[in-house]
């Protein structure tokens, strides 16, 4: 069942009414309303119902770039809103696909994270892998969350986590990956090798508490496909 919340707020988000959406925003946390449950229950599915608008060609480029920037700007001034959790002593490094959309969810799955505690490190997208490598051999985090990753994105994604696992340099590090084409291709999350998937933040962060140290060496976990039978043309 979808927040009242979240159904006053994608209106005016969708028709780009800034000042009535920080408005409603406003309010609701005047009203008591927690700084968390508004990400979990009205940022993030209004981001997500602004993707699949955009992806099924029911609204423009125009209107998804103005709820992204809406989306985003809200997102910022709750992330000062969101409790400070003791501190678990674990590092999460975070890196996105290069858009608007992919690097909001991105950042409001990093700021839940800090929020539980997590020492988090958001590279954003649009970074050379040589650079993602240098940096996990820097921190040795527990974790890495790849978010949003378009169609495209798939083989550069393979090639990291392989370069990852292949040089060494955080044989323990477990790689998650999240959002974008994982979300609407079932199984592909292991093609690329990585350890885990997570439709969303709630997920990725129910993920990390459990998470354990990745074994040195385990092998990746191939999928494969089923062919489909060719249909038999009637002559």
């Amino acid at each position: 069942m979808s927040d009242p919340l979240l159904t006053r707020y994608l209106l005016p988000l969708l028709s780009g009414r800034r000042a009535e959406c920080f408005s409603l925003i406003r309010d609701a946390l005047t009203d008591g309303k927690p700084a968390t449950a508004i990400v979990y229950d009205v940022i993030w599915p209004a981001m997500a119902q602004v993707e699949r608008l955009f992806r099924a060609d029911r609204i423009d480029s125009a209107h998804e770039n103005m709820a992204c920037r809406i989306n985003r700007t809200i997102a910022d001034q709750i992330q000062a809103r969101l409790p400070s959790g003791l501190s678990n002593g674990k590092r999460m490094l975070l890196i996105c696909a290069d858009r608007p959309s992919e690097e909001l969810g991105a950042q409001m799955t990093a700021d839940l994270l800090q929020a539980e505690g997590w020492d988090v490190y958001f590279m954003g997208g649009g970074v050379p892998q040589d650079e993602v490598l240098a940096l996990v051999g820097e921190l040795r985090p527990q974790g890495m969350v790849v978010f949003g990753t378009g169609p495209t994105g798939v083989p550069d994604t393979r090639k990291l986590v392989d370069l990852i696992r292949e040089v060494g340099v955080c044989s323990t590090m477990n790689v998650i990956v999240s959002g974008g084409v994982f979300n609407r291709a079932d199984g592909l999350w292991r093609e690329v090798g990585a350890d885990h998937f997570a439709e969303n933040a709630r997920d990725v962060l129910s993920i990390a508490a459990d998470m354990q140290p990745r074994k040195p060496g385990t092998p990746r976990v191939d999928v494969v496909k089923k062919r489909r039978r060719r249909r038999k043309v009637a002559v």
